[in-house]
């Protein structure tokens, strides 16, 4: 810390804000919680092929691969909440597009466990648009 001439000490500027309150807050919270409930899913589908199962659909995967597919979104969204909270100038763009692609593997895996998707779903958008609406430059 560097010292003014008054005695006052002052913080050295970084390129990263400190962590905001309310919106910053709960988007880096949503995208955390999003991206560990990913992982979890992830983990269940690559450890356990018959826990899910979809008769007939359009984006039908091996569920190892939709276990992948979770895992590395989840990953990434977890390192976008971190970025949002605290106040990385990358992490409300990556927490935008993480959240959108999150939002769209979650309605395609709609079919196979429709009420953790929509829970899932529903976190990305509230991230997704906190942080386009409130956490602008």
């Amino acid at each position: 810390m560097a010292q003014s001439p008054g005695g006052v000490r002052q913080h050295p500027r970084s390129s990263a804000r400190p962590l905001g309150g309310g919106p910053a807050l709960f988007a880096g919270w949503a995208l955390e919680l999003s991206g560990t409930l990913s992982i979890l899913l992830g983990v269940v589908g690559v450890t356990r092929e018959t826990v899910f199962g979809s008769p007939d659909y359009t984006y039908e995967f091996s569920l190892t691969a939709w276990g992948w597919i979770h895992i590395v979104i989840g990953i990434g969204l977890v390192a976008a909440g971190l970025g949002v909270l605290v106040g990385r100038s990358w992490g409300r763009g990556a927490g935008v597009a993480l959240g959108a692609v999150s939002l769209i593997t979650q309605f395609m895996f709609l079919p196979y466990y429709p009420l953790w998707s929509i829970s899932v779903m529903t976190l990305d958008l509230l991230a997704i648009w906190t942080l386009a609406r409130f956490l602008t430059d």
